[in-house]
């Protein structure tokens, strides 16, 4: 638990030079690696400060840059339910980030895969310190980031990862553990011989390729009498999406399970509503928005898996910071445990969906 001083603040230097009975100083050299402190005065700095729970104030570090510090955030309009949260955990961040000076821009396009090119190319042309994005197909844009990056524009993939394109880190949550969580659910509801369709967003996005890997790799392990459908790739258009989820629902082997692996849940959810299955067919969702509350509260959806927009946006926002102010610092990935959202525990969620709610 981080610690806090007298008047309730979190620990600061001058909290681990009365600690140590060393001056403000000596801690400052320590904690930033600079000349005029021992390794054993370091060490016992870096210890203090590990124990009082001490985090340096990016904000103030920011100050070092003596000038204004210019952020772009390019994601997609589609799909609000998790992307506005996203924007708003980013916006709190660079709120927080008092005294330094900041513009923040949120730059939009369609949807993943759509329009993200052009969006990023504009940015690009207009210099920002950092670029905070989302990759719908990595692949197709690997040659676009390496370039920015290589013209002095640190990028950092949000919600979705890029690996191998010269971004700088990544903050999502665990992919492959969201799929995972999913197949384990179904394979203790459905102990019969079943079958069990996923509905994804586009499989040439990392994220979703991961989440499908995960459920089927768990559910082949754990539940060998449920047979997985093809895949269903709704590409993140909510029209393809109730189209797909129609023509599936309505065949002879529809499925008994879903899961729903994108935030793009609503459409799916409208066509088992029209069709009399819900209730009926087990599904898993993918994070949380007003009209799932009611569905999850009377037990017609089973779970969702809540991807935590916020703070992956608040985390990103905070390490493209960081790494502007201190390049040479090693930069760590982020990749955040999906929260289980069941009947039982909905009430300590529902709050959260206020910004969602007033976007």
């Amino acid at each position: 638990m981080k610690s806090t001083n007298k008047h309730g603040k979190a620990a600061g230097i001058r909290d681990i030079a009365e600690a140590l009975g060393t001056s403000i100083g000596t801690v400052d050299r320590a904690l930033h690696g600079r000349s005029g402190v021992s390794a054993r005065t370091k060490a016992k700095v870096l210890r203090m400060a590990e124990q009082l729970g001490y985090k340096p104030n990016i904000a103030a570090r920011s100050l070092k840059l003596n000038r204004n510090v210019r952020i772009a955030a390019v994601f997609p309009r589609e799909i609000a339910a998790f992307f506005d949260p996203l924007r708003g955990g980013i916006q709190a961040a660079a709120d927080e980030a008092v005294g330094m000076q900041l513009t923040l821009d949120f730059i939009d396009y369609p949807r993943l895969g759509s329009g993200d090119v052009a969006a990023l190319e504009s940015a690009a042309s207009k210099k920002y310190d950092g670029i905070l994005f989302t990759p719908g197909r990595p692949r197709e844009l690997a040659g676009v980031i390496r370039r920015i990056v290589g013209q002095g524009t640190p990028m950092l993939c949000v919600a979705s990862d890029a690996p191998d394109s010269g971004r700088i880190s990544s903050v999502t949550v665990d992919a492959y553990i969201s799929g995972a969580l999913a197949a384990e659910l179904l394979s203790h509801k459905l102990q019969a011989p079943s079958r069990v369709a996923t509905i994804t967003g586009d499989l040439a996005t990392f994220d979703h390729a991961e989440k499908l890997r995960g459920f089927a790799a768990t559910l082949a392990m754990l539940a060998p009498h449920l047979t997985l459908l093809p895949v269903v790739e709704s590409h993140e258009s909510p029209e393809d999406a109730y189209r797909q989820s129609i023509a599936l629902l309505k065949v002879k082997t529809r499925p008994d399970a879903i899961y729903i692996s994108t935030a793009n849940s609503l459409p799916v959810l409208r066509a088992l509503e029209e069709l009399k299955l819900l209730g009926r067919v087990q599904v898993i969702a993918t994070d949380l928005f007003p009209e799932l509350v009611p569905l999850l509260e009377s037990g017609k959806v089973l779970a969702t898996l809540y991807q935590r927009p916020e703070a992956q946006g608040k985390t990103a926002f905070e390490t493209l910071i960081a790494h502007l102010t201190d390049k040479d610092k090693p930069i760590k990935v982020h990749r955040f445990a999906p929260h289980i959202i069941l009947r039982s525990n909905l009430p300590l969620f529902v709050g959260r969906l206020t910004n969602v709610a007033g976007s």
